[in-house]
């Protein structure tokens, strides 16, 4: 349950990366509410879901992964170069993401 609620959160924060991207630097209000309120409630689902998961383990998670999205989206919505080196670094992201969530075992 708690790691279904921290997934929420990782998919709530993409979401509101992606429309701080699409607000321009706060000069584009819809995208700019859409942003502040996807945020929001990410941050309160990795709240709930710190009841029964390690802090370090779902920061580094809801990070990781949500940054390994956010780069997805940023080649596949914005257009943004994706090379060699990146695709690596992502990779190395998501291995160590799942490296900790094996720690847990």
């Amino acid at each position: 349950m708690y790691w279904a609620i921290l997934i929420i959160a990782i998919l709530c924060e993409v979401v509101g990366t992606a429309y701080m991207k699409l607000s321009h630097g706060f000069t584009r209000l819809s995208p700019t509410i859409f942003m502040v309120g996807f945020n929001f409630v990410s941050f309160i689902l990795v709240t709930l879901a710190l009841k029964k998961i390690d802090v370090s383990i779902a920061y580094a998670v809801w990070s990781g992964l949500g940054t390994a999205l956010v780069a997805l989206i940023g080649f596949y919505v914005f257009k943004e170069q994706l090379n060699t080196v990146k695709i690596i670094c992502l990779v190395m992201i998501i291995a160590g993401v799942v490296g900790l969530k094996l720690s847990e075992v």
